[in-house]
């Protein structure tokens, strides 16, 4: 399947020649207020941001409601993070599913494209009911192969961030979109550093042209870091995407809060890019600053967040001799338990032990297996 070298998202073209597309990310930063979402997305408007993202999840689609040991945040990880489980930062964090039609219907009416990151299957099917022109896939789902599949078979344009995924996960991702269907990909750089004062030399900005000639795809950028420099500068390294987290007020605090923008910083991302867009895209000789070309965790922060990737887990009680099904394994964020490639196989198998709720599978725990069909 050939990649096209732009396309079309609504009524913006993406890709190389074309205004970079901006997409404020919207993510919690309502606080759980839909006055706020709706603020937000006006404020994204104003700005000239090209598009808004949601996040379609709730606590129990994206992870399991545990307290084991798996499920506890840790790390360097933001302040606001630390010492919650999952399930409680995403009870926090997550955009109520009742908001989301209106607020598709909001952004249809400003002119504004709105579209989401679902995190599991039923929320692809959740916003093909709204009928979104695209999706996006986070960083920590780039691995997820039963999202990439129920997302490719929608056949609509998807833009992937990779984070830290190396270079034959990026190539997995891939492979897993097209054979199912995606035609039109666009894969954004993603340094997941949550830094307050970000170095600019830990960006890998090089990375950006590197992904768009290694993978013949369009390129871009995702930024998790604080201000807007980096960014800008993303643009100048050739990023025809970039997203950005957008807040009313840092000060309101929130799961994001750290590392978002203001409105204010949002409209001069924007002034910023398309002032280098009309004059001709000057390559700027500062870009040697900011790194070269680099796949896979960038740094301590980053290698111990690969456990927030999604693995497959027992979501119920599952007595030996039973059956795996679709109602009793999870595929669920955190990365402990098997791959997310072997959901067909562990559906053809019988457990092999007794599995208590919230235990990562393995291997060990199957028994009877059938021909492997996961590709």
């Amino acid at each position: 399947m050939k990649q096209k070298p732009a396309f079309t998202i609504q009524k913006s073209s993406v890709g190389r020649g074309h205004p970079c597309f901006v997409v404020a990310e919207i993510s919690g930063n309502h606080h759980q207020k839909y006055d706020e979402a709706v603020a937000l997305l006006r404020a994204a408007k104003i700005a000239g941001a090209g598009a808004v993202k949601l996040q379609t999840y709730t606590p129990d689609t994206i992870t399991l409601r545990s307290d084991r040991e798996w499920f506890r945040v840790g790390g360097e990880n933001p302040s606001e993070w630390r010492g919650k489980t999952l399930y409680e930062l995403y009870q926090e964090g997550y955009t109520p599913w009742s908001w989301q039609p209106k607020l598709k219907r909001l952004a249809d009416e400003l002119g504004i494209t709105l579209f989401s990151t679902p995190f599991d299957e039923t929320a692809v099917d959740f916003l093909e009911t709204m009928a979104v022109p695209c999706y996006k896939i986070a960083s920590y789902e780039a691995t997820d192969f039963v999202l990439l599949r129920a997302v490719a078979r929608t056949k609509k344009p998807v833009i992937l961030s990779v984070g830290y995924a190396t270079v034959p996960e990026i190539e997995f991702a891939l492979a897993t979109l097209r054979e199912h269907g995606s035609e039109e990909i666009a894969v954004l750089h993603c340094v997941t550093g949550y830094a307050e004062n970000p170095k600019p030399e830990d960006a890998h900005l090089g990375t950006i042209a590197d992904i768009a000639k290694r993978f013949g795809v369009v390129s871009g950028f995702s930024d998790n870091n604080a201000g807007i420099a980096i960014p800008v500068a993303a643009a100048q390294a050739g990023a025809s995407v970039i997203e950005k987290h957008l807040i009313l007020a840092r000060s309101a605090g929130g799961p994001d809060a750290e590392f978002s923008i203001e409105p204010a910083e949002l409209r001069e991302l924007v002034v910023r890019v398309r002032a280098w867009e009309e004059a001709g895209r000057p390559v700027a000789s500062s870009l040697e600053r900011f790194g070269g070309v680099h796949y896979g965790p960038g740094s301590k922060l980053e290698e111990y967040n690969r456990r927030w990737r999604r693995s497959l887990f027992a979501g119920k009680d599952i007595k030996a001799g039973e059956p795996f099904t679709k109602e009793n394994v999870r595929d669920v964020r955190p990365a402990f338990g098997l791959p997310t490639r072997f959901y067909d196989t562990v559906l053809q198998a019988r457990a092999a032990k007794d599995i208590p709720f919230g235990t990562p599978l393995s291997l060990a725990h199957l028994v009877q297996l059938k021909d492997d069909k996961t590709r």
